[in-house]
Formats: structure tokens, C-alpha cells, sequence
């Protein structure tokens, strides 16, 4: 059994008319109980639960406080290669647009990691296009290789892989993934990836497992909000991270909620999400699952961000570029999407430190790895 079973299982349920039943009393029950079933998750997600905000922020605040600390963990992205056999409908990298591509070489690898270690960062998340031919699994191996001189933690978020190909990165120096489902919902999912490997909707969401049980240390989990029906995808998200705590009980599961931002083709989400509404989506997954890691992106804006280190996120991304090679040089290049923050490090870790939170660079050392 897989989390394949438990989606199948949940589409026979109507989540949007079980948000609307939910009442304010039932909202007050839950907050009430110090810890929380899956049910009592769709409580906090539910439109009563939207006039309960500020109850659910103190909350929060005392549960991270509780599991994690004043702590804020800083990594920042660096993008190998986008190439891309997908046609995603909302991506910038998509296999549609004309643009020029490109992948980096060893060499270049090697110049952006040392730029990125003189910000002080120690923990790196890689990504790729979905291109096999382009970047196979060899290529970021060597890529990792070359990342561990310089870094204590390298993440991956690139294609779905084998068990095997985990085992390899694994091998190589990888000690976290990063995958999203981007959507959920079945049907949505199938709309917005009309063509290319990821049309496979069940390889994609059981690549978490296989990774895990290859005992990858970390894996973050969550959807891109915009797509579909925010509640039902965070609710969703948020039992994908659940049993995945449960099945790998060794490993630090953590979520993310990226929301859509403009990119090269112009997509416009059918799914309004506002920042509210994003607000909730976080303090719910606190409550639910207090051990859990939170992360949230360059996507947003600074003085977004910057309210919500006090509400349940641990890990933030800065001094970001969704280009290839963006750390160094190509500033004319076609990025992933646009970010909302361009704050370098040293002024995220300054925030951060001013809103009494310790910026944290480091928390992770492999004593095999020299």
C-alpha cells in the first residue's frame, strides 16, 4: 500500500462541502484539543476557521517555539540545467516555449557553489528541468559530487526517480528531497500536463517512498497552490506529510505551499489564493503536525515572509534565482517563474535576527562526508 490507496479513497469524498458544514463551535472544539486527527485538519482549513485566525497564530507560534525553536533554517536554490520534455501548462520551462536552454557545465557548477558559499549558506537545494537526455541522473550525481566541497546539506527537486537512481544520489551526497505534486486533484492534474512522462500522476506521487526507503534523510512534500482548490490541496498535503511520518518515522518530513507566480508563457491560475487564505493553509499545518517542517519561498513577498517566521515556518529560501547559472551571471536569461523577494542573504538573515528569530545556515554535517 502506498499513499496512491489513500488518495484513491479520498476522491470519493466531497471536501468542499465538508468545509462549508464545518461551524464555529466546531472550530473552537479542535483548538481546544492538543492534538489533532485528520478531521479535526479539515476543521482548521474550513471557511469558519478563516474568523479564528488569530487564536490559531498564538497557536502555532507556541508549537514551533515548543518543536523547533526561535530558529529560521536558510538555503537558497541553484538550477542545473532546463531542459524540459514536459508541457506543463503553468511552467516557464515547459518543452511549448522557444527560448533559448542550457546546462551547466562541471566548471560552471563549481563557480556557482563557490558564490553561494560566500554568502555563508550551507544548505543548497538543486533543481533541473524534467529532461532525462539532458540532465540523467549520472550528470547530477556529478554535480553533487562537486556541491559536498562546498556544502554541508545538498537537496534535489528534479524529475521523479527509481528507487535505484535515489540509492545512487544517495551515494553521491544527496541527503534531502523536494519533490510537489504541483496538484492533487486528479482530474486538474491531468488537465495542466497534457503531454510528457509526468502525465504519470501515480510514479510522481510515490516517488517520496522510494526515496525514503533508501533512508534520504529529509523529504518535503506539497502542492502549487493555484491550480486547484487551495483547501482540499493543503488537506491533501497535509495527509501526504502525515503518512509519510508515519512510514518513515527516521526521516524529517517537511511541507511547502508555493502559490503560482507570473512565468514565461503567460499562465493565469484558474484558483484565486490570497495571502489569507495562505496564512491559514500554514497555521494548519502546524496544528496538525507540530514535528513537521515548513518552508516558504522567494515566491512571496518580503513583508509577507517576514510575518510569517512568528506563525509555523522553519525554512526559508534567499538570495534566490530561478535562472540557470543565476547566481554568477545570466541575469537576461529566461527563469523558472519571477520571485517576489530579491533580498540577498545577508538582508534575510538581518530580518530575521531583528524579529528576535535565530538565522540558522547550518544544522546538518555528515561526519562520512569530508
Amino acid at each position: 500500500m502506498t499513499f496512491y490507496d489513500e488518495i484513491s479513497r479520498l476522491s470519493k469524498v466531497n471536501l468542499c462541502a465538508s468545509f462549508e458544514r464545518v461551524s464555529a463551535a466546531g472550530v473552537s472544539n479542535v483548538l481546544a484539543r492538543s492534538e489533532l486527527q485528520p478531521q479535526d485538519f479539515l476543521v482548521l482549513l474550513s471557511p469558519a476557521a478563516s474568523g479564528a485566525l488569530e487564536e490559531m497564530a498564538q497557536a502555532a507560534h507556541r508549537s514551533t517555539l515548543r518543536n523547533f525553536g526561535p530558529n529560521i533554517l536558510l538555503f537558497t536554490p541553484l538550477y542545473l540545467g532546463n531542459y524540459c520534455v514536459n508541457h506543463c501548462v503553468y511552467c516557464g520551462f515547459s518543452a511549448d516555449h522557444d527560448f533559448e536552454r542550457r546546462r551547466l557545465t562541471l566548471h560552471e557548477v563549481e563557480a556557482e557553489a563557490r558564490a553561494i558559499a560566500e554568502t555563508g549558506l550551507q544548505h543548497l537545494l538543486i533543481l533541473t528541468g524534467e529532461s532525462r537526455q539532458h540532465t540523467p541522473v549520472s550528470y547530477i550525481a556529478d554535480c553533487v559530487r562537486v556541491l559536498r566541497k562546498y556544502f554541508s546539506s545538498v537537496s534535489i527537486e528534479v524529475y521523479p526517480l527509481s528507487t535505484e537512481e535515489y540509492a545512487q544520489l544517495v551515494s553521491a551526497g544527496v541527503d534531502g528531497l523536494t519533490i510537489y505534486q504541483e496538484v492533487y486533484d486528479c482530474q486538474i492534474y491531468a488537465e495542466v500536463h497534457p503531454k510528457g512522462p509526468k502525465r504519470d500522476y501515480r510514479f510522481r506521487l510515490e516517488a517520496p517512498e522510494r526515496a525514503g526507503q533508501v533512508c534520504i534523510r529529509t523529504i518535503t512534500v506539497g502542492p502549487l497552490l493555484g491550480l486547484a482548490d487551495w483547501r482540499s490541496e493543503v488537506f491533501t498535503a497535509g495527509l501526504h506529510a502525515a503518512y509519510l511520518q508515519k512510514r518513515f518515522p527516521e526521516i524529517e518530513i517537511g511541507l511547502s505551499l508555493p502559490r503560482m507566480r507570473p512565468e514565461f508563457g503567460g499562465y493565469q491560475p484558474k484558483f484565486t489564493v490570497s495571502d489569507r487564505d495562505l496564512v491559514q493553509g500554514i497555521l494548519a499545518l502546524r496544528l496538525f503536525l507540530p514535528r513537521a517542517g515548513i518552508t516558504i519561498s522567494t515566491r512571496e513577498r518580503p513583508e509577507l515572509r517576514d510575518n510569517l517566521v512568528k506563525l509555523g515556518v522553519t525554512k526559508m529560501s534567499a538570495g534566490s534565482s530561478t535562472v540557470v547559472g543565476g547566481h554568477t551571471d545570466a541575469p537576461d536569461a529566461i527563469g523558472q517563474f519571477e520571485i517576489s523577494d530579491e533580498r540577498s542573504v545577508a538582508e534575510v538573515r538581518q530580518r530575521i535576527a531583528c524579529l528576535g528569530y535565530k538565522p540558522v545556515l547550518k544544522d546538518w554535517h555528515d561526519v562520512g562526508v569530508e
